[in-house]
């Protein structure tokens, strides 16, 4: 007989998902928080949602918070669908290249 060990994210006594790994579980817990406070800070918006919508856009924002953050840095949309870490390293590149052409510059 095998033991497994499972992870439940419970929410109001409601099992939302299961997880093999704690860090798992921890990530989703963590992301429906965002989705609530999201829900609740949308309440606030001069939109008339009724609580599907909301609770729908609150949890999009949620599970694509990375693309959102770099929407909201100026990014663009097509830039979302990068691994910040490849944003990232395409700007210091650029920063770089910058950094060279200004020194050439100055001698």
């Amino acid at each position: 007989m095998a033991v497994e060990v499972k992870y439940v994210v419970v929410r109001n006594g409601e099992e939302k998902m299961t997880f093999a790994s704690k860090k798992e579980a921890d990530a989703y817990d963590k992301m429906l928080d965002l989705a609530d406070n999201l829900g609740e800070w949308l309440q606030q918006a001069p939109l008339n949602l009724d609580d599907e919508q909301r609770d729908g856009l609150s949890f999009f924002l949620a599970e694509n918070k990375d693309a959102l953050g770099l929407i909201l840095r100026g990014a663009s949309p097509a830039e979302t669908g990068k691994k910040p870490t490849e944003a990232k390293a395409k700007k210091t590149a650029s920063n770089s290249k910058e950094g060279s052409a200004s020194e050439k510059q100055a001698a």
